[in-house]
């Protein structure tokens, strides 16, 4: 086993990782930055499926993700807009379909009024309490007691509005059950967008896409560092620390530093032997906050065949088993591509199917949406990070009931020579690249402000 030394050694060669190391070598620190997977960019992965490109994982920057945009400017780097002309597709609980402009579903009056209501209510809740520091509301106990799924019915009883709203945090952001998470996660995962509003609007939400892949920006960054600064294939095994140095050892590798940043997500600390063990807090609270699962759909098509039927491509549909669509084509392509997203139990059903007839059930379910056209792509994929060794699920952790308001001020503070850091504990861009590159950064500056 070979040995190094540098001043700071990070885990993981993600966004965070990656723009940690970036600012810490700006300042003239030296850095190893230690990747367990073959790949930089973590939940990031563009990557070619029978020829044809894909976003396996995190891909779209909205306009108030200024930390990416600034970065994605700083590269070089070009974006694109999303797709979204034409009409957008609703299917109710019954089956119903519905072509229909506009930002709101086409619903009932009355429950297009609790629609707007709920959404009132939650960004309200969402500029009061904010990302920074949810756990220091007032309120913050009594909602972080309470399901999400819960708390909407003790303030609607108005079914379909529930559900409807429900979608764009549980299915759309956490993928997880509504009543999995209390109502103050669901109030920060708000709070970290700008608002509820932005998270249902979805021109808003999926603006922009980086021309070559989300994955390029990572890719970018490590090839700016260097293959001497970041080693690939080198999962971190164990962290031997004390009050002011760090030996983080690979199966290959020990690197000697004086601090460390753990660049992975919160499931995954319990992967590396710390010795000394962590503080009882940090035993504790890691164990409770968890990745959802969401699978990833990618179906492309010769032409993008809903545009000439006056379709975006987008479509919603609380309780199907595809419940979000969107025209996902690259840029500069003929062909059409469509994503759409299978989240928690759903998804849990169909990983239990034999291939063929998964497929055949997410092919129809997109056919409710687009037509009969949609049955037969070209490339068909499904992206599985709840497979994957080195994420174990999508998109990002949350705590379980009772965890944000008990935990959550901890979960940013170093331990010694420690730091943590990954979009799952980021405030303003939570589970985004945008917060990645955040965390990944303010940690950094906090190293260097010493």
């Amino acid at each position: 086993m070979s040995e190094e030394a540098c001043d700071v050694v990070i885990g993981g060669a993600g966004p965070t990782g990656l723009s940690a190391a970036r600012r810490l070598r700006r300042e003239g620190r030296s850095v190893i930055v230690l990747e367990a997977r073959d790949r930089v960019g973590g939940r990031t992965w563009t990557d070619h499926i029978d020829g044809q490109m894909y976003e396996l994982g995190g891909q779209w920057i909205s306009p108030d993700q200024t930390a990416l945009l600034e970065l994605v400017a700083e590269l070089g780097k070009e974006t694109y807009p999303r797709y979204r002309d034409g009409d957008s597709v609703y299917i109710a609980p019954d089956g119903t379909r519905t072509v229909y402009s506009g930002d709101m579903f086409p619903v009932a009056e009355s429950t297009r009024a609790e629609m707007e209501r709920l959404i009132a209510v939650l960004d309200e809740l969402a500029a009061r309490i904010g990302p920074k520091a949810p756990w220091h509301a007032p309120d913050a106990a009594e909602l972080d007691s309470i399901s999400f799924h819960h708390w909407l019915r003790e303030q609607s009883d108005d079914e379909l509005a529930c559900e409807n709203i429900g979608l764009f945090i549980a299915g759309g952001m956490l993928t997880k059950p509504a009543t999995a998470f209390s109502a103050l996660q669901a109030v920060l995962m708000a709070a970290s967008a700008g608002s509820f509003t932005h998270l249902v609007d979805d021109h808003f939400i999926l603006d922009r896409r980086v021309v070559g892949g989300m994955q390029s920006v990572s890719v970018q960054m490590a090839a700016e560092l260097g293959e001497d600064t970041v080693r690939l294939g080198q999962p971190v095994r164990r962290i031997d620390w004390t009050a002011d140095a760090v030996t983080a050892s690979t199966d290959e590798l020990t690197v000697r530093a004086d601090r460390a940043i753990i660049a992975v997500p919160p499931n995954l600390y319990s992967r590396i032997t710390f010795d000394p063990p962590l503080p009882r807090l940090q035993q504790v609270f890691h164990q409770h906050q968890s990745m959802g699962l969401v699978i990833k759909v990618h179906a492309t098509y010769d032409t993008p065949f809903w545009r000439e039927q006056g379709l975006s491509g987008t479509g919603f549909g609380a309780g199907r088993l595809v419940q979000e669509v969107y025209d996902n084509t690259n840029h500069g392509e003929e062909q059409g591509t469509l994503v759409g997203f299978i989240s928690d139990v759903r998804a849990d059903a169909m990983w239990a199917l034999d291939e063929e007839t998964r497929r055949e059930q997410i092919l129809r379910s997109l056919a409710e949406f687009l037509g009969p056209q949609a049955l037969e792509p070209r490339v068909f994929y499904l992206s599985d990070f709840g497979a994957e060794e080195w994420t174990r699920g999508a998109y990002a952790t949350s705590y379980d009931l009772g965890g944000l308001h008990r935990w959550g001020r901890y979960q940013n503070d170093p331990v010694g020579p420690l730091h943590f850091a990954s979009s799952d504990i980021a405030a303003e861009g939570y589970q985004h690249v945008d917060g990645a590159v955040r965390i990944g950064t303010a940690t950094a500056e906090r190293i260097l402000e010493g």
